[in-house]
């Protein structure tokens, strides 16, 4: 167990950073921590208050100031004891609370899948990012000391918390720049999930670590020597590189850790730039630079601040060795990353001109916000977290960083949306390329665009960055919403028109109400549930029926007998009346009816089950039944849905004819998916005819369904 960290060791590495801070505040935050964690214990036995002490002093090494440091202090309060918002707000003012706020929420976890909760996860940590940086500087130290203090946890909980070190912390370290916080969060994760493959790294580099640290020092004294010849006094250290990336280098090449040999690197630290340069120009001029191996950071600075020239060169006895040329303040840079450019500011949050500074963050809180599934969002995240990176150019000269292997259409869409939609090619050097083309670092890229271009979905296949690949999905699915919508759209107005209600169509307020009913808010949003086969167009009609409920439709009169002689209908109580059958429901002997006085017109005789009938006023309604079997016809409507094949027609109509039936009236159509509809008016004594008839139809080969129509 190492040494337990004090208030005194913070103060202190808080004024190394900043002389002169005012560290009251802090003082003020340790005694409040100090109380609310009081009788708490972690799963070492230690006194909780260990944990923040320690969160503080990480914080503090990275060179931050006195506000974040306390906020280290304070981190868990909130969330683990019974101190309250309210109370942090009164005692250390808004912007503690604030960063405080932002680290708690991003812990606490959402009911769903698992899948779910990382997606969530990842939204509230981007969503805190960029609010207010700080508040990730603390999770992260919060993440480095849990690591650190890993070995007292279940191992299924040390696993599972690693594997989520190694695929978010690590790489949002080294997006920050913070390079040995990354390597440290790599190299712990790495000790809990491939404990074998950890001891016999750890045990090959102990065999020949004499040996290896006589090699960096004959090395080191041979570049300050070179460097000296020509002038030049600077820093020269070397260094072995991390666990972690060694394993992966391991991994890639498929060979032994003795065969082995680009484990080493070599720094050369000077006070201008243009001492970096002429270093440069001594190293490649004494060892023989590997082609491709170049890399200027400097000229050409990442994302995250971080500039350096890296070049591998043929070392002293033959091996590759590679060597990082910087000045003192990008040292401080590389090794603090974000941490060095807050820390003497205490800025409140990521103004916009810091911002330009960190375009993948941007472009991951528009990540959180355009994508909802958590496979996509997940998916995104882990693409802006491990980029290679390639430097490319815009015809006026204007330099974009990419992920390695990405093509025109991923430029396009980094210089502006509408380019990416509309890129119908690209010129790479002044040479035609296809969309394709794999970007080379220093290629000037100049994308050609047509307004009558679209996005293709072939183009999800081969582009690179998140941001492509989202902009291209929503376009895909912008596009076939637009198809959906007008599909569902002729569905519906084609079954209205069966009904008499196209004109509803048109007037849309009745069917708005349909659609909430189907908690859809928009009428389109109904069009396009319909188009893709959410709700049929017979159901939505058949709801819009029930909704406006208007007077029945004009009947045909088929049967006016004189008074006390209603003929085939029987009504209770009720002579000298007008007799009409409703021709919305077409009923026949054999069905359950109701009788319907109209103003002025007599009663209308509906199907119990008619529509129509659903929202009538209940007062007009009377009993009604059928009185005896007539000798008389009555008009039926049926459709037939059947494979769409030639003859399926004269099928039809021809067991029509065997049933004993006359053919009043007959449409036919064919659908998208190769089926074929028939819709008939017939003649029928009654129901029994009628379920002759639809027997006779159903025996045929291809029909798939036959049903009686309502209207």
């Amino acid at each position: 167990m190492g040494r337990i960290i004090r208030l005194q060791d913070i103060e202190e590495e808080v004024l190394k950073h900043h002389p002169g801070a005012d560290t009251s505040l802090i003082q003020k935050a340790y005694i409040f921590s100090a109380k609310a964690h009081e009788g708490q214990t972690r799963l070492s036995g230690e006194p909780y208050l260990s944990h923040p002490l320690e969160v503080a002093y990480i914080l503090a090494q990275m060179g931050l100031g006195p506000v974040t440091v306390s906020c280290g202090l304070l981190h868990d309060t909130v969330e683990d004891t019974a101190a309250t918002l309210d109370e942090l707000d009164e005692y250390f003012g808004e912007e503690v609370t604030d960063i405080v706020n932002g680290v708690t929420k991003i812990g606490q976890l959402t009911f769903g899948d698992k899948l779910t909760q990382q997606a969530e996860y990842l939204r509230k940590m981007v969503l805190s990012m960029a609010k207010d940086i700080r508040v990730l500087l603390v999770k992260l130290a919060d993440r480095v000391h849990n690591m650190r203090t890993l070995g007292h946890m279940e191992p299924h909980k040390q696993r599972r918390i690693a594997q989520e070190t190694l695929d978010i912390y690590a790489p949002l370290a080294g997006r920050l720049g913070m390079f040995r916080l990354k390597a440290e969060l790599e190299d712990l994760s790495f000790f809990y999930l491939e404990p074998e493959a950890y001891q016999q790294i750890q045990e090959g580099l102990m065999r020949k670590k004499g040996e290896r640290e006589k090699y960096i020092e004959e090395v080191c004294e041979l570049l300050r020597a070179k460097l000296k010849e020509h002038g030049l006094d600077g820093e020269v250290s070397g260094r072995l590189k991390n666990f972690y990336s060694i394993y992966r280098k391991i991994q890639a090449q498929q060979i032994a850790l003795d065969e082995l040999h680009d484990i080493l690197a070599f720094r050369i630290i000077l006070t201008t730039v243009g001492e970096c340069y002429e270093a440069l120009g001594i190293i490649h001029h004494y060892f023989r630079p590997v082609p491709g191996r170049l890399k200027d950071y400097i000229g050409m600075p990442k994302a995250n601040l971080y500039q350096s020239i890296h070049t591998t060169v043929i070392g002293p006895y033959g091996e590759r060795m590679e060597v990082q040329i910087r000045t003192h303040e990008m040292h401080r840079v590389a090794e603090e990353g974000i941490a060095a450019h807050w820390g003497y500011k205490e800025k409140r949050a990521l103004v916009e001109k810091d911002a330009q500074r960190f375009a993948w963050l941007r472009q991951m809180v528009d990540l959180q916000r355009d994508l909802t599934s958590p496979e996509e969002l997940l998916e995104g995240v882990r693409l802006e977290l491990y980029p290679d990176e390639v430097y490319v150019f815009t015809p006026r000269g204007e330099v974009k960083e990419l992920p390695r292997g990405s093509t025109p259409v991923d430029f396009a869409y980094a210089i502006h949306t509408e380019v990416g939609n509309t890129c119908m090619g690209a010129k790479v050097n002044g040479r035609m390329v296809p969309l394709r083309y794999e970007l080379q670092n220093g290629d000037t890229v100049e994308i050609l665009t047509s307004p009558n271009q679209h996005p293709n979905r072939d183009w999800l296949q081969f582009v690179k960055t998140s941001r492509a690949r989202t902009k291209i999905r929503q376009w895909l699915k912008a596009s076939e919403r637009e198809q959906s919508i007008a599909l569902g759209k002729e569905l519906l107005e084609r079954e209205l028109r069966k009904h008499g209600l196209n004109k509803l169509l048109k007037e849309g307020e009745e069917l708005r109400k349909v659609a909430q009913e189907l908690s859809l808010v928009r009428l389109d949003d109904l069009f396009e549930a319909i188009g893709h086969g959410k709700y049929s167009a017979g159901q939505v009609a058949g709801r819009l029926i029930k909704t406006v409920a208007p007077e029945p439709e004009p009947v045909t009169e088929l049967e006016v007998k004189p008074p006390k002689d209603l003929g085939p209908i029987r009504i209770k109580d009720l002579q000298d009346l007008l007799i009409r059958l409703a021709s919305c429901c077409q009923p026949i002997p054999g069905d359950a009816i109701i009788g319907y006085i109209t103003r002025g017109k007599g009663v209308t005789i509906h199907r119990a089950d008619c529509p129509y009938l659903a929202r009538t006023e209940s007062f007009r309604q009377i009993p009604a039944e059928w009185d005896g079997h007539q000798q008389k016809l009555y008009p039926a409507k049926i459709q037939v849905v059947t494979v769409d094949k030639p003859g399926m027609l004269a099928d039809i109509t021809g067991a029509l004819k065997a049933a004993d039936v006359n053919v009043t009236k007959a449409s036919v159509e064919t659908t998208a998916d190769h089926r074929g509809i028939a819709n008939f008016t017939v003649q029928v004594a009654d129901q029994q005819h009628l379920e002759r008839v639809l027997a006779a139809i159903k025996r045929l080969k291809d029909v798939i369904s036959v049903r009686r129509m309502t209207g």
